[in-house]
């Protein structure tokens, strides 16, 4: 047990020394991990799994809905784009040639589901009040079904051309036909029915919340579950080519409003279907399932399915016998769509700064593309176009098969903790690139950070002009090269700087109760030699065994260097009634002290702890802190005591004990008589405040023979002076 704490201390040492940098030198910010890269903001530029940056495929703003978001899109045979917004229930025509205009505003809030059947009618599901408008090309509309459910999620049409309509706050799928007549085919205990999808083998594949499951549903109503995950809700479905299902699931609500609708969280599994003469209903049990909160992190892929409960959204890919891998998912990204391209590559649209993931299988995910907007809400195909649909201002964008001519990527802001002087920076890559820097001691960039500097095009890189400052952000610019030069790819970026040196800082000093000694104990070896503490490092230690010892006088300290340099301390004394300092112990790392109970002479001191981060800094830079302690009295002399003659009277008996102190206060005294037990006994004036005290002792004489009445008196530094008389016989 021993063996391993040691081992893990000594890798947990390592990893501290190799990643934290002095003061004493400069330190260099390299960003070349996708982790890191994600932290910046990607303008027409790709983030590949390794952290690679590229060109991206252009992403080109189409038409701007003035509304604040998309819920939903769809398109017709003729590569018209339809849109559904909200808060103001409007659904837009987008051409081809991308004109925009509004075909009709419902008199709901929201129009969350759209579908077009093969004539170019375009049906709009609505909420709250859950009703289906049917609109015609030239904008005519009247109310086309109106299952008196509150919420219409999700539409579709099946094999035969009837419109599917899933709903909530009952989650029912209802089957509509040409006429505008419909009835429940499917009735389950779920609360909504988020996603509609019909495969190529005429199923109808449904998304649930809150249990999160997806649901293959034959033509005649029989419901099987293909899939249950371990999110609340499946937020959106998209069908392959070979029949697999990529279902995109959330772990809670994410501004989903069928998340935001659902009440209970249950998962489901069928049971015997039951006929009520209007369809099938199937009897859903109530499991009830837990999401784990979600934490900190990035994107990542896995080959199997991880469990989910600590992503905050995920992406499966279920095969027709309901096994499920995990092709992306997310701690930190709450995603709202997906989609398959024309390569079969999945799309995946997120919250997280409208960021567009993308994956193909057999392969990592990788940032594709980057909105203007917070979120990517809905893809849609219009022929063999490719539209990206975004909230929080609704937006549609088109999505290109060439990438864009030029993107730039602006990094995460780094704080250097101090003012920082900056050195160079350079990156390595190929192609056209250029990079600038800004600087500013604002923790995000305001009007008051420094213009961005001159383009840096040499990837040996320059010095950057940027003034000194707390923080530092760069900008890369990636260009289209010419057919015979390679395209931009930036693999890294470093940046040098050497922050201003501070002081270190002691934060607290106290004593220890008098008569306490702190013993070093052992501490932990890194292996191959050398102790676990290094220069620059921040050591861990064991704290020193506190044991009694006379006269002692310990003290602890805290302090804290904010470049990360190491620290020295040492212990200065002086009379509390001068101003002079002498040394005690110097250039030591310990942040405690005990004070030999020999070296000072019986008085009151002060004492001063000095921090200086000296062995991380060259000569003339460095720099220190300091701090006194009250006065303290140092006592290793123990009290004088005298007594008087016992006066006895009959079998009683009265001492006088005398007891005083050239240094310390009389704290408390204790008499016995023949040895017996130690009895308090108080001064004669009542408290025992002064370095002279006068102490009555009565005892009840047992008998005539002689007896021993012993006294001792105790200091405030715990010295003990003692007297003894004799009492009574002949």
């Amino acid at each position: 047990m021993r063996k391993t704490l040691l081992t893990f201390l000594s890798l947990f040492i390592i990893s501290m020394l190799i990643f934290t940098a002095s003061a004493s030198g400069p330190v260099f910010w390299r960003v070349n991990t996708r982790a890191e890269v994600e932290k910046g903001d990607a303008v027409g530029v790709s983030i590949a799994d390794n952290g690679t940056i590229t060109l991206a495929p252009a992403l080109a703003e189409v038409f701007d809905t003035k509304q604040a978001y998309i819920w939903a899109a769809a398109a017709d045979n003729s590569g018209n784009v339809y849109l559904g917004t909200g808060h103001e229930g409007r659904v837009f025509k987008v051409d081809a040639t991308g004109k925009g205009s509004l075909l009709y505003k419902t008199s709901e809030l929201d129009v969350m589901a759209l579908a077009v059947d093969a004539g170019g009618n375009v049906y709009a599901g609505t909420s709250p009040d859950g009703k289906v408008y049917r609109i015609t090309p030239n904008g005519e509309a009247k109310v086309f079904f109106e299952p008196k459910t509150k919420y219409i999620w999700s539409l579709a049409f099946d094999a035969q051309g009837r419109l599917l309509v899933g709903t909530g706050d009952k989650g029912i799928i209802f089957r509509v036909n040409a006429d505008g007549t419909g009835a429940p085919l499917v009735n389950t205990t779920q609360t909504n029915i988020t996603a509609l999808k019909v495969d190529g083998a005429g199923n109808i594949i449904a998304g649930t919340d809150p249990g999160g499951m997806v649901l293959r549903i034959s033509a005649d109503g029989k419901a099987f579950t293909l899939f249950d995950s371990a999110q609340r809700e499946i937020r959106d479905l998209a069908v392959g080519r070979n029949g697999e299902i990529y279902a995109l699931a959330l772990a809670e609500s994410a501004g989903s409003g069928s998340s935001n609708a659902a009440s209970g969280s249950s998962s489901a599994s069928p049971a015997q279907p039951i006929d009520d003469g209007g369809g099938v209903t199937i009897v859903i049990s109530d499991v009830q399932t837990i999401d784990s909160p979600a934490s900190g992190g990035g994107s990542s892929s896995s080959s199997a399915v991880s469990g989910g409960g600590a992503a905050k959204s995920a992406l499966y890919r279920v095969n027709a016998n309901g096994a499920a891998d995990t092709v992306w998912e997310s701690k930190d990204a709450a995603a709202f769509a997906v989609a398959l391209d024309a390569n079969g590559q999945a799309l995946i649209g997120t919250g997280q700064k409208g960021r567009i993931f993308s994956v193909a299988a057999g392969q990592k995910p990788g940032l594709l593309a980057q909105t203007s907007e917070a979120q990517t809400s809905r893809f849609v195909r219009a022929g063999n176009q490719t539209y990206v649909a975004a909230s929080n201002l609704g937006k549609l964008f088109k999505l290109g098969g060439a990438t864009a001519a030029t993107g730039t990527y602006t990094s995460s802001v780094r704080e250097a903790a101090t003012t920082a002087a900056w050195g160079r920076i350079s990156w390595i890559g190929e192609g056209a690139i250029e990079l600038q820097t800004r600087s500013g001691n604002t923790a995000t960039p305001d009007s008051t950070w420094s213009d961005w500097s001159a383009a840096i095009t040499n990837a040996d890189g320059d010095a950057i002009k940027s003034p000194s400052a707390r923080f530092l952000q760069w900008r890369a610019t990636l260009k289209r090269s010419a057919a015979n030069s390679p395209a931009p790819r930036l693999r890294e970026v470093t940046v040098s700087y050497l922050p201003r040196n501070v002081a270190p800082k002691i934060n607290s000093l106290n004593f220890l109760s008098p008569g306490i000694a702190l013993i070093p104990l052992p501490q932990p070896i890194m292996e191959g030699g050398g102790d676990v503490s290094g220069e620059g490092s921040a050591p861990i230690s064991i704290p020193p065994r506190r044991v009694p010892q006379r006269g002692a006088i310990s003290m602890q300290w805290q302090a804290e260097d904010r470049n990360g340099d190491s620290i020295e301390y040492s212990v200065f004394y002086r009379a509390a009634n001068s101003t002079e300092f002498y040394p005690l112990k110097a250039n030591f790392k310990e942040s405690y002290f005990t004070v030999d109970p020999n070296a000072l002479p019986d008085g009151r001191y002060v004492f001063k702890v000095v921090a200086t981060d000296a062995p991380s800094n060259p000569a003339g830079l460095s720099l220190t802190d300091e701090l006194e302690t009250e006065s303290v009295e140092v006592d290793n002399t123990p009290p004088t005591v005298t007594a008087d003659a016992p006066r006895v009277s009959g079998g009683n008996a009265e001492i006088t004990f005398r007891a005083s102190d050239a240094t310390s206060i009389l704290k408390r005294a204790e008499y016995q008589l023949d040895g017996g037990t130690w009895k308090s006994v108080f001064p004669s004036d009542g408290i025992a405040d002064a370095k002279r005290e006068e102490f009555l002792v009565k005892v009840a004489l047992p008998d005539a023979r002689p007896h021993v009445v012993a006294f001792r008196v105790f200091d405030a530094n715990s010295n003990v002076g003692s007297a003894q008389v004799s009492v009574g016989g002949k």
